[in-house]
């Protein structure tokens, strides 16, 4: 990594990390510089395209180009983004320790929101605990999330083979709670990573190590294929979304909800309700609807 060479190619680059208002830009060649966007306040995120020009030692993002989607989580009081321009998120959950199935589905109602695919990996599956952790994701499995299970410490060779295929050719998102594996699973990918983040952190923060912000990992020299990894978090707030956009955010209450009488039906105690239907004879798992209910009323709070 170099810290200057390609301040004299202004032009077209990719944010690889950011902290801030400064970030850092990967030109065409793959030379990265330190960078700052112009204003007090920087809308720059770790996988926007952007414009910009050399000042100094440094450079000058003068624009960002249109994003295909963003990926972000909105409570009272913030919006977090975790990246830009994404073709898939990966969520890891482990065996043990459980994870918080509501934040599970948090995640892929704000990815499906954004138009991003989603890849659930279950971790740890050499645990005697594994059945029960495949009882609860058995639901995702049904409404046609992709579910893979491995083991990244205990059979590492055989998980990154498995991982391999289906992050080639794409800038992948790794969400997951702290315990999950997601620190071995970025290690394993990307050998490099340590030492990627050291520069980074030390260009960024005048040498303090960071582990609050999202970075990108390149897992080929074609620089085709991506791993970001994102900070965990304890809450995902869907507060930019409407209680009425619910039902087409979560593929097995959007199946049923077709079949209601009403258009404008809530699915909470409407006559001739089809999700309240299938929940009754076991179509949609009561965790599921649980959480369908506690969203909606949570989105329904009058905002100010």
């Amino acid at each position: 990594m170099s810290d200057g060479g390609a301040a004299g190619l202004p032009g077209n680059g990719l944010v690889v990390a950011a902290h801030g208002r400064h970030c850092m830009v990967e030109a065409a060649d793959g030379q990265r510089l330190l960078c700052h966007a112009r204003g007090k306040k920087s809308e720059v995120v770790v996988g926007d395209r952007v414009h910009w020009q050399p000042a100094g030692d440094e450079g000058v993002i003068d624009k960002v180009a249109g994003r295909r989607n963003l990926l972000f989580r909105q409570d009272e009081w913030k919006t977090k983004s975790f990246a830009a321009n994404l073709d898939q998120l990966l969520v890891l959950v482990a065996v043990e320790p459980m994870y918080a199935e509501t934040q599970l589905a948090r995640a892929l109602i704000a990815a499906d929101s954004a138009g991003i695919p989603t890849l659930i990996v279950l971790n740890k599956t050499d645990l005697p605990e594994v059945a029960a952790a495949r009882e609860r994701l058995a639901p995702y499995r049904a409404m046609g999330v992709a579910v893979i299970e491995l083991s990244l410490k205990a059979r590492g060779d055989a998980a990154r083979a498995l991982l391999a295929p289906l992050l080639a050719a794409k800038a992948t998102l790794v969400l997951g709670p702290s315990g999950m594996g997601k620190s071995t699973l970025i290690n394993l990918m990307v050998p490099a990573a340590a030492a990627q983040v050291g520069e980074i952190s030390k260009a960024l923060n005048t040498g303090r190590h960071t582990t609050t912000d999202t970075r990108w990992y390149w897992l080929d020299e074609a620089r085709r294929s991506a791993l970001i990894d994102s900070p965990g978090f304890q809450e995902f707030g869907l507060r930019q979304l409407e209680p009425s956009d619910l039902p087409a955010l979560m593929p097995d209450i959007r199946e049923h909800a077709q079949t209601c009488r009403f258009y404008n039906c809530s699915h909470l105690h409407e006559p001739g309700c089809g999700v309240r239907d299938a929940l009754a004879r076991g179509a949609i798992h009561p965790s599921r609807y649980r959480i369908y209910t506690e969203l909606r009323a949570e989105l329904s709070v009058k905002r100010y």
